[in-house]
C-alpha cells in the first residue's frame, strides 16, 4: 500500500461508459479509490452496495467514490445496472494502476496460491495526497467505516 502523506499516483482509466477518468481531475475534492476483485461476486457486491447506500453521505461532503477492478467496461455496466450503483467503476485490465497502488498480491483459495487483486482502499485528500489506506476491509460496512474514520 501507499504511504500516508505521499502523493497518490495519477492515472487515467476508462469508466463504465468508456470515458477517460483521470484522478488529478478531482483535485480540490477527497477521493475514495477502492480496489475489488470481480464484478457480481458475493463480497464485491456487498462492498459496492455499501458504497451505494452511503453515497448520499459522501456527496454531502463532496467526496468522490471510484471502484477499480480488472473487469471490462461492459462488465461494469452490467454490475452497475444489476446493483443500481451510483458511482463510477473503472477498468484496469492490465492491473497497471492496481499494482501502482499496492493492491496486487498473492492470494490463497482452497490452499491454492495465485496472484490477484487484494481488496483495499485509498482515501486521497484534496491535494492528491494519501490520507488513509485500508488493507483489511469488512465488505458489508466498509463505506460506513470510512465515513466514521473521516468524522462524517
Amino acid at each position: 500500500m501507499l504511504e500516508t502523506g505521499s502523493l497518490a499516483p495519477d492515472f487515467t482509466l476508462k469508466n463504465e461508459k468508456g470515458e477517460d477518468v483521470t484522478l488529478s481531475s478531482f483535485r480540490g475534492r477527497k477521493v475514495i479509490v477502492y480496489f475489488y476483485p470481480k464484478d457480481n461476486t458475493s463480497g464485491c457486491t456487498k462492498e459496492a452496495c455499501s458504497f451505494r447506500d452511503s453515497k448520499p453521505k459522501f456527496d454531502r461532503s463532496d467526496i468522490v467514490v471510484l471502484g477499480i477492478s480488472r473487469d471490462s467496461t461492459a462488465s461494469h455496466v452490467k454490475f452497475i445496472e444489476k446493483q443500481n450503483l451510483n458511482f463510477m467503476l473503472l477498468s484496469d485490465p492490465d492491473a497497471r494502476v492496481i499494482e501502482q497502488y499496492g493492491a496486487w498480491g498473492e492470494k490463497s483459495m482452497y490452499g491454492r496460491k495465485y496472484m490477484g487483486i487484494v481488496r483495499s482502499t485509498v482515501v486521497i485528500d484534496e491535494e492528491g495526497k494519501v490520507l488513509r489506506t485500508y488493507d483489511k476491509v469488512k465488505v458489508a460496512t466498509h463505506a460506513e467505516d470510512i465515513l466514521s474514520d473521516l468524522g462524517l
